[in-house]
């Protein structure tokens, strides 16, 4: 469709748009011109305000740069530079009173300019001269005191200035309200004078610090009453500032305390950096929190640090966390919320620091036993190896683990992280009983008892999350007192227990929110949304306690690895222990802990093996009975999660280690590799395992195959092989007749490799030329075989073959000619290689999917 008018209805209708803008702009310019007059008319204000875009009747914040701002301004900064060019070199040249005189009258004129600067609303003008006002009696005070004062302690000196200065500034700003530098600058010069008072009398730290204290408490009164954001925000500088040096000063006193007399005046300095912290965060309610953590951290620290001078130097840490605990015990006060939370965040952060205290005992407790290693079966104890000062190290992790977990119920705002508080308990508690042994310097029996009673909590609690919760009331029955229903009491809350339980997770939990069948859409009850939240952090809780559990199964393994008895003791309780959690677990617990009873059950194997004195690669032979009893066990289970999980964890544990025992007895080594291919044969049965098992059984009885005839010694292979290869070729031609869809891998595979690789072994050890030609010849034959008729394993076998063959006939010669080449010519032709390859990287990634595209295709 054309939609292009005539040219000359075109033409008319640019004409008439044309008209209309010409008498819109000529609307717009009347308009403009009326609006000017009127403007004119109102007077200068309103044209000024018209130019600078302001509308009229506002005033400017500060006068604009003229001629008169810049003259006084110049005006002044002579006049000061003046004063005090004469201050330091003519001083000496006039009588006291000239020097007074002069001294004063400059101040005075620096410091009255500004009202008459103000008055004329030249503000930034009146600013920059009371600037140079300041600073000059800064100067007046410096030449007091050389003229006049010359014997005063400077420190006494500086600090009486400074008191001065600052209540001088302060005087003049309030007076002259409307210069914003004076304030400021008051409260700065107010943080010298105390401090530098107590310097002066040389009364020791204490002194100093106690006026540091009494500074920052003159800024937190100036924060709370000033008006100016200034000034609020250099007091509150000043006040952190100071107040901070008190506490650290004060902690450090504390700490270094030791006596109970030497503790009390440290103790008395926290306590008043606390009380002055605390009455701030009462009335600043935006920063309430953060002060209030201080404040509560002094007061522990000053509790904290006169009972520790009262009790034995093991017991500091503890001592300080039972401050710590002291402080949730105010948590119900009525406080305002933000000292509340303080209040609690130092709690937090005490118990944290003394779980970090407590940590390198857990960590000596789980990599020590590793010294066994050293010497299997040596009888060597564990290694001796004690932290000062840390055999209270159970204690302090056994209360922080009680004060996490009941966290949640006294403090309101940490309901939220219930199932987090739960994990984290967990694991201090475990951590406690962990570390025991080791601050008790246990002999290898208890520890190895405790090692063992540790992992069976642990796994019990990993295989049963659920009935932990049932036993934790939840943050709603903290407010309302309700106790929990009794499990299965309603359909909901037992379908929910089971659906949690079946899939080790809190998504399994969520199931039961609803009960089957119902479609109503309607929520529950009170009662029973609580018995479903109790069951939301059982999969959290079995995750970490499985975590714990792996962890102290590892280390009671080592422990038992001293001795004979304590090896076959530790095996034997662990493989029951992760047998009975699989058998009571859910979803990936009952996995992980399946494959923890059966590497278990490898270790006793191979512990009874040793024991029993049997060579290494008659130990190997024994170690095939796990993988042997996992595929029994995995074709009872069928298709169940956990049998692939064993048979995997069996194979994988098992069959390294069996060839690298029977590796230095090539004959064993062909036998378990039969053995192995026989096992995975038989798992290969079920439909379910066949893909994989398939392949590995092949591999592993080609291998043995290779292995037994290397160790007898054969020089001609194919006497031994063919008589294997061709009637399992027969068997590959038989399968693909009834099943035209199997790979050609399956069919012909193993029959063909079976021969070619250890002819191809044999070839290259042979130095003359009949073997090579013939193998040569037949891999060339398969080769050709399988393009024709677009088999995958005989192209691929039959061309690697013949590539391998190829490259061993031509290797002498290609040696030859390297040598005979210059040493700069390969790495040429390298590099002319790369580029040809770079220029057709194109069309060699096409070549390439061509070909993959072409095997794809075949069978």
């Amino acid at each position: 469709m054309e939609n292009v008018l005539p040219p000359a209805e075109e033409l008319r209708l640019i004409d008439h748009e044309l008209v209309q803008l010409d008498a819109r702009r000529a609307q717009l310019l009347t308009r403009r011109a009326w609006l000017l007059t009127a403007l004119r008319a109102a007077g200068p204000a309103a044209a000024a305000a018209q130019g600078s875009g302001r509308p009229p009747g506002t005033a400017a914040e500060s006068s604009p740069p003229s001629a008169q701002n810049v003259l006084l301004t110049l005006g002044g900064i002579l006049l000061t530079i003046a004063a005090v060019a004469f201050t330091l070199v003519s001083w000496g040249h006039m009588g006291i009173g000239g020097r007074a005189l002069v001294l004063g009258a400059v101040t005075v004129t620096a410091l009255g300019t500004p009202l008459l600067l103000l008055r004329r609303k030249l503000v930034s003008t009146a600013e920059s001269v009371a600037a140079l006002g300041l600073v000059l009696t800064v100067l007046d005070a410096y030449a007091l005191r050389r003229a006049v004062l010359p014997s005063t302690d400077a420190l006494v000196y500086t600090a009486v200035a400074a008191a001065v200065l600052a209540a001088g500034w302060a005087a003049y700003g309030h007076v002259v309200g409307a210069l914003r530098l004076p304030l400021p600058a008051a409260v700065v010069a107010g943080q010298l004078p105390l401090p530098l008072w107590a310097s002066a009398a040389g009364d020791g730290i204490e002194v100093t610090a106690w006026a540091t204290l009494a500074t920052a408490g003159l800024d937190v009164v100036i924060a709370l009453t000033a008006r100016r954001a200034a000034v609020r925000a250099l007091a509150v500088a000043g006040a952190v500032t100071a107040g901070g040096w008190s506490l650290l000063t004060g902690a450090w006193l504390s700490v270094s305390a030791e006596s109970p007399a030497a503790s009390v005046e440290p103790a008395l300095l926290l306590l008043a950096a606390g009380a002055l912290a605390v009455g701030a965060a009462w009335r600043a309610p935006a920063a309430a929190a953060a002060i209030s953590t201080a404040g509560a951290l002094a007061v522990v620290a000053a509790v904290g640090g006169v009972l520790r001078t009262a009790v034995p130097s093991d017991w500091a840490v503890p001592v300080y966390l039972l401050c710590a605990a002291a402080l949730l015990t105010a948590v119900r006060a009525r406080m305002p919320r933000g000292v509340l939370t303080g209040l609690g965040v130092a709690s937090g952060l005490v118990h944290g620091a003394a779980a970090l205290w407590a940590a390198p005992v857990v960590l000596l407790a789980l990599t020590g036993p590793a010294a066994t290693l050293e010497d299997v079966w040596g009888g060597a104890p564990v290694r001796d190896v004690v932290l000062p000062g840390t055999a209270t190290a159970p204690v302090v992790l056994a209360a922080v683990a009680v004060t996490l977990g009941a966290a949640p119920r006294l403090l309101p705002a940490a309901r939220s992280s219930r199932p987090g508080a739960e994990c984290g308990a967990f694991v201090l508690a475990w951590s406690a009983v962990v570390s025991a042994p080791v601050a008790l310097s246990l002999p290898l029996g208890p520890t190895l008892a405790v090692q063992l009673a540790v992992t069976a909590a642990a796994l019990a609690t990993a295989a049963r999350p659920s009935l932990v919760a049932a036993l934790l009331p939840t943050a709603a029955e903290a407010e309302t007192g309700e106790q929990p229903r009794p499990a299965g009491s309603t359909g909901t809350a037992r379908d929910g227990r089971d659906a949690a339980e079946s899939s080790g997770g809190p998504a399994g939990a969520a199931v039961g929110a609803t009960a089957p069948g119902d479609t109503s859409g309607e929520e529950h009850s009170a009662p029973e949304q609580s018995a479903d939240r109790a069951l939301a952090p059982a999969g959290t809780l079995a995750g970490t306690a499985l975590a714990c559990g792996l962890a102290s199964t590892a280390g009671a393994v080592l422990l038992g690895l001293a001795n004979r008895p304590a090896t076959f003791t530790a095996l034997g309780v662990l493989v029951v222990l992760n047998a009975a959690a699989a058998v009571a677990a859910r979803g990936l617990v009952r996995i992980v802990a399946a494959c923890a009873a059966v590497v278990g059950t490898a270790g006793l194997v191979a512990a009874a093996g040793a024991a029993a004195e049997l060579p290494g690669h008659r130990v190997a032979l024994a170690l095939l009975a796990v993988p042997a009893a996992a595929a029994l066990l995995g074709a009872r289970l069928g298709r169940h999660p956990v049998a692939a999980a064993v048979e995997a964890t069996a194979a994988a544990a098992t069959l390294p280690i069996a060839v690298a025992l029977a590796a230095p007895h090539p004959p064993t080594l062909a036998l378990v590799l039969a053995l192995a291919g026989v096992v995975a044969a038989g798992t290969a049965v079920r439909a379910e395992r066949r893909p994989l098992a398939g392949y590995v059984a092949a591999v592993l009885f080609v291998t043995a195959t290779w292995v037994r005839l290397a160790a007898s010694g054969v020089d001609v292979p194919e006497a031994y092989t063919l008589p294997v290869s061709l009637p399992a070729l027969a068997v590959g031609v038989l399968r693909r007749r009834r099943d035209p869809s199997a790979s050609s891998w399956v069919a012909y595979g193993p029959g063909l490799a079976a021969t070619l690789a250890p002819s191809l072994l044999a070839a290259w050890g042979d130095t003359d030329w009949p073997r090579p030609l013939l193998l040569g010849v037949a891999a060339l034959g398969l080769t050709l075989a399988g393009a024709r008729l677009r088999l995958r394993a005989p192209l691929l076998l039959g061309g690697l073959t013949l590539a391998l063959d190829a490259l061993h006939e031509l290797a002498p010669y290609v040696v030859q000619v390297v040598d005979a080449l210059p040493r700069w010519l390969p790495p040429a032709l390298a590099g002319l290689l790369l580029l040809a390859v770079g220029a057709t990287y194109e069309q060699r990634l096409r070549d390439a999917r061509r070909l993959r595209e072409t095997l794809g295709r075949m069978r």
